[in-house]
């Protein structure tokens, strides 16, 4: 499958970016692996990057992706290798997995994901499951998916401290479920190993705790290579004990954009960028791209209408918004068909398995593509642009891809070091 071909406005520092990132290649490499020795990696991990041309930055790390269905099929067997290494570094004797998905049994491209993601453990040689924790499911049902394929939903079982499903007692539990609604009772206090802990949950994770840990990362990386981190960082604060619909903690928000504001104009006065500068302002927890708008100032946040007031205050299973990440808002000048477009980078374990364009139709450069009407365009992760000595430079083409994997890890080894935090019971302060 070709790489999409992507209409991509590069210009002023980014090129130098990737040259860096490029050149710096065995140095980044060698950096990561020390980090890697020094800090557990999450299983698996999705990460969204905006490329605004001027600066490339993520904007949302997921640790329980949820669209392997996505992916380019080529790249399948990267997948099968890195699950191989995922779960033999957790635990070596497992054989047997109970998988346990969202409860979206009616949205069947997710199950494409479930689908998918099953099959990749399988050709890993683990014998898997899936264990639904809907109480309607009481029997193994089967499901038709649009692509031809079928699943099997099955009720977990809990005997004592283990989960299962009929005849089935596997050696661990991978959950593809983010815990948004707060962690069940059935998964609580198992001897099983359960991955990802359950500590990664929306019940108890927050967006800004993530970003004050990558703001580490991206600092140390930064010096490692010598450039600014702003250009691989976004901006953020955080704002709690609001209600949108009852205009409470606006206050917060409202300061916490003009200061993120005042800060990019100067950026942007810098490097020289003439778009004006936006805020996104976004639920501290969840997914699924709800709870989310772009603001120009904090005047906007009292000018909300009663529709954009109730769209902000509730996210996934109707819960109720009270804490949020006001966040730098990133420009993407990729667009695929003259659609705006932004990658979205899969990892398992340590590695960079592949990823997708999010590409809407109907949304701007400064919006959250992860809406409804979207779509996905599988992309391929070309060679980097590294030569012999007999090749010219000239003759190679420039490698953002390579550029997007190292932002992505980034993300990834920041979400280590939240893990750690949270499992520590402290807190990673904010820089």
């Amino acid at each position: 499958m070709p790489v999409p071909h992507l209409s991509t406005a590069l210009r002023g520092p980014i090129l130098d970016l990737e040259k860096r990132i490029i050149n710096a290649m065995p140095t980044i490499e060698h950096w990561f692996r020390k980090k890697w020795r020094e800090h557990t990696v999450p299983f698996y991990c999705s990460v969204d990057l905006r490329n605004s041309g001027f600066k490339l930055a993520p904007v949302d790390t997921n640790l329980f992706p949820g669209g392997f269905n996505n992916l380019n099929p080529e790249f399948i067997p990267l997948c099968v290798q890195a699950m191989m290494s995922a779960i033999e570094k957790i635990c070596p004797d497992t054989h047997s997995v109970l998988l346990i998905p969202e409860n979206h049994t009616r949205n069947t491209f997710y199950l494409q994901n479930i689908a998918t993601l099953k099959n990749i453990m399988e050709y890993a040689g683990l014998n898997v499951r899936i264990g639904t924790l809907l109480p309607e499911i009481t029997s193994a049902t089967q499901i038709d998916l649009p692509n031809g394929q079928t699943i099997t939903l099955e009720p977990v079982v809990r005997k004592n401290d283990r989960l299962g499903v009929k005849d089935f007692e596997p050696c661990a539990v991978l959950l593809n479920n983010d815990l948004s609604n707060g962690i069940p009772d059935m998964l609580q206090n198992l001897s099983q190993i359960v991955i990802p802990p359950l500590h990664a949950g929306w019940s108890t994770r927050r967006k800004s705790l993530h970003f004050a840990a990558y703001d580490r990362v991206a600092q140390e990386f930064a010096d490692l290579i010598g450039i600014d981190p702003w250009l691989i960082n976004p901006r953020f604060s955080s704002c709690g004990e609001i209600n949108f619909r009852e205009k409470q903690g606006e206050e917060c928000v409202a300061s916490a954009i003009d200061r993120i504001i005042s800060v990019i104009k100067k950026k942007y006065q810098q490097y020289d960028v003439k778009e004006d500068p936006f805020v996104i302002v976004k639920a501290d927890s969840g997914t699924y791209g709800m709870g989310i708008m772009t603001v120009k100032s904090g005047e906007d946040i009292y000018n909300l209408n009663r529709k954009q007031r109730n769209k902000m205050a509730v996210v996934k299973e109707g819960l109720q918004v009270s804490n949020v990440l006001v966040q730098e808002g990133v420009y993407t000048f990729e667009s695929i068909n003259e659609a705006v477009a932004e990658p979205v980078i899969y990892m398992i374990d340590r590695y960079v398995i592949g990823g997708f364009y999010r590409v809407h139709t109907g949304r701007g450069i400064d919006e959250n593509l992860n809406a409804p009407g979207m779509h996905f365009v599988p992309l391929a992760f070309e060679t980097p642009c590294v030569v012999p000595q007999n090749v010219t430079q000239t003759e190679c083409i420039p490698n953002r891809f390579y550029a997007y994997g190292v932002v992505a890890r980034l993300a990834l080894l920041a979400a280590a070091l939240e893990l750690e935090q949270a499992h520590s019971g402290t807190q990673v302060a904010s820089v």
